[in-house]
């Protein structure tokens, strides 16, 4: 047996050796220097191992092999550096697979980016039958291609056809799935059974080549050249377009590599990748996401924000208040994580109402596979609807959720307080209203915080926890550790209108509306908005969320600062409301139409009351105004210490309301331009479209002194 800290192998009488992955330097199994050192020497020491007659390769971990260790290649434009790891890793896959021996991958946990390039160079993929395994090549959401095999293995193995989706979209599949598509060869429902199946499959195969080293090699479904391969180029490319407008270098360097590398020998075609792989490496784009939804991601999730020294909750029971689309999301979330749920509304009918809702979301599950029936059910009977103040009785926390109308949340609030264990905690889902202003209505301000989660919550990874002027670091600790539980990603920010999260979202919407009002076509307007990056147009949002939603914030907003709110958004949706009747997507029309068959469509009748000036501006100019507003007012809340830190709030726009994800997120694009560029831009718009535009005195401080929000990474130690 041979063990050097990072690999252990031990060869069995049948001349079998079993190769354990055990980098115990390291949270999970990686890839950096260290590793693909000692994995291309055990190879050597196994394959030259006299009796030889396989190898399976395995872990002794929860994760099989987590993809490259990021931290260890920033920073990513060292391209020499970090291409001399990846040439490295190449070889070593190379060598594996060329070794003369079967080698068969036991995928006892997730296999993921460079991890599973490493089943790739497997002659035989096995995985256990666990649906929290996940296997594939996500590195696109990163800004990278793989780059050690993948682009060239996974289309010579599966087709070009079935690839594509995963190496563009960065998939992830569960074992089950990954079996379907071909990812893997065989399951196997434990451990026990994983590692005899491979060790018999590598016992009873005699010919190790893979298909392409053998002679002749056809590309399952067609090659490039070939009608299959034009179709699917041709579709491909179109989708690419369609969907990341250009934003996304890594998405076009995928079907480069794969395109011209599979019309080539298999090594040549890993060169046409390696190619590829340097180039995303030099972008800013790839680099910014790792920063943020990576590195910046996980130091969230890891608890930087929560506060120290304040032991861990555990929650069993808690009570939301509202049983509308947010409540019940939120009810949702909590009772699928075990939580003990009391779903309360003003009447038992509108709280069951509420419960159907995760009702039809398991029923999905269910139907989809992703749920057994019996789970399903133990979920559902963790929440229970209610219209009784008494049943929140014994609630560890609870969350209003009721409508953004301060007397309504009053009653709310005092309401549970009556009931809720003594030491409980009282949590507004409010979007706006600031939190300092609510906690006058509950017996203890120190343990009211804001917990602001996003719709639709089932599907939504942010909650914003709001932090009022005396809510205590153990009230937001307890609810950072909700979050957690819930399997959210928690921001810490401090209390003010809006927040972080709400107030430069809103920028987004008020952004569009001042393009409308200032002769914008519609479609441009939403067009600019798709193509720079954001999911949906800043219209296609205003009648997601609701043009009356929209107006009563302006009222309340009016009312509670003593001062008409004058912006652009106010004046459409007090227009849209009050004059039009127009309140959304849920009336069934605001900027949009929502026929009950067939798509939305702009409404005809907003030329009417928003006249398209002639000419048109060009799309870049409209896209400058929708990303620079979010970005002015995000740096406005920096200024404020609404929000703290450039990481939080890059991470938080992303999740939060999807600001353009190629960027790094909204202060990250503030340093991609440049603060002292990004300031006279911004003039430039003041001076042509208003107040809107008007910079504070941070960025023309950072401008001065070329400060940035993110100090240029270095490398880790």
């Amino acid at each position: 047996m041979s063990d050097d800290g990072m690999f252990a192998w031990d060869m069995s009488q049948e001349g079998v050796a079993v190769v354990t992955i055990a980098m115990t330097d390291r949270p999970v199994n990686v890839w950096n220097e260290g590793s693909i050192r000692a994995f291309a020497s055990t190879i050597e020491a196994v394959l030259g191992r006299p009796g030889l007659m396989g190898i399976v390769l395995r872990s002794n971990r929860e994760t099989f092999l987590a993809g490259a260790d990021l931290h260890a290649m920033v920073p990513l434009d060292d391209v020499a550096r970090n291409m001399k790891l990846v040439h490295d890793l190449r070889a070593a896959f190379r060598r594996l697979e060329t070794g003369g021996v079967p080698v068969a991958a036991a995928i006892d946990g997730s296999a993921l980016g460079g991890g599973y390039e490493l089943c790739l160079a497997c002659h035989r993929r096995l995985a256990r039958s666990d649906e929290s395994i996940r296997i594939g090549l996500p590195e696109t959401r990163l800004g990278l291609i793989p780059g050690a095999g993948g682009t060239q293995r996974l289309p010579r193995l599966i087709g070009m056809r079935a690839a594509l989706p995963i190496l563009l979209e960065g998939q992830t599949l569960t074992p089950r799935a990954a079996l379907a598509a071909g990812l893997v060869d065989r399951l196997a429902d434990s451990d026990g059974e994983l590692i005899a199946l491979a060790t018999e499959w590598v016992l009873s195969t005699k010919d190790a080549a893979q298909p392409w080293d053998r002679k002749g090699e056809r590309i399952p479904g067609g090659g490039v050249q070939s009608p299959s391969g034009y179709e699917t180029f041709m579709a491909a490319a179109a989708l690419v377009r369609e969907k990341t407008h250009g934003n996304h270098p890594a998405a076009l360097a995928i079907l480069r590599a794969v395109y011209e590398g599979l019309q080539l020998p298999f090594d040549q075609g890993m060169e046409i990748e390696a190619q590829q792989f340097a180039r995303c490496l030099a972008s800013p784009v790839a680099a910014n996401t790792i920063r943020t939804m990576f590195i910046g991601l996980n130091e969230i999730n890891k608890g930087a924000d929560r506060p120290k020294g304040v032991p861990v909750a555990a929650w069993k029971k808690i009570g939301v208040l509202g049983a509308g689309m947010m409540g019940s999301g939120i009810a949702y979330a909590a009772a699928r994580r075990g939580i003990e749920t009391v779903l309360k509304d003003v009447d038992l009918a509108a709280a069951e109402h509420g419960k159907s809702y995760s009702e039809k979301l398991l029923a999905r599950d269910v139907e989809n596979g992703k749920t057994s029936r019996a789970d399903a059910e133990r979920i559902l009977a963790r929440i229970r609807p209610s219209f009784r103040a008494e049943d929140l009785t014994g609630c560890e926390l609870v969350i209003e959720a009721v409508p953004e109308d301060r007397g309504i949340k009053e009653a709310a609030i005092r309401e549970a307080e009556e009931r809720i264990l003594p030491d409980a905690i009282i949590a507004s889902n409010t979007s706006t209203l600031p939190i300092t202003s609510l906690a006058g209505y509950s017996r203890s301000s120190a343990r009211f915080v804001g917990m602001h989660f996003f719709s639709p919550v089932d599907k939504m990874p942010l909650v914003e926890i709001i932090r009022g002027r005396e809510t205590s670091p153990e009230t937001v600790a307890h609810a950072f550790d909700l979050v957690r539980a819930l399997g959210k990603t928690p921001i810490v920010v401090n209390d003010g209108r809006g927040f972080y999260t709400s107030r430069v979202f809103a920028a987004y919407v008020n952004a569009g509306m001042a393009c409308l009002t200032d002769g914008v076509a519609p479609a441009l307007v939403e067009n600019a908005g798709r193509m720079s990056g954001m999911p949906v147009g800043p219209l296609a949002v205003a009648d997601e969320v609701s043009l009356d939603l929209i107006h009563r914030i302006a009222e309340q907003t009016a009312r509670d600062l003593s001062r008409t709110d004058d912006s652009p958004s106010a004046a459409v949706a007090t227009l849209f409301v009050l004059r039009l009747g127009r309140l959304g997507r849920k009336a069934g029309g605001g900027f949009y139409e929502y026929p009950s068959s067939g798509r939305k469509f702009l409404w005809p009748g907003l030329r009417d009351h928003f006249p398209p000036r002639d000419p048109q501006p060009a799309v870049d100019d409209v896209k400058r105004r929708l990303l620079h507003a979010q970005a002015l007012e995000a740096a406005r809340a920096f200024e404020e210490g609404i929000v703290t830190s450039a990481r939080d709030g890059d991470v938080g726009s992303i999740l939060g309301w999807g600001f353009a994800p190629w960027t790094g997120g909204v202060f990250s694009y503030v340093d991609g331009i440049g603060a002292a560029r990004f300031v006279g831009e911004c003039d430039e718009l003041t001076r042509a479209h208003g107040l809107l535009y008007v910079v504070p005195k941070l960025l023309r401080e950072m401008a001065a002194s070329g400060r940035r929000f993110h100090e240029p990474a270095t490398r880790s130690p």
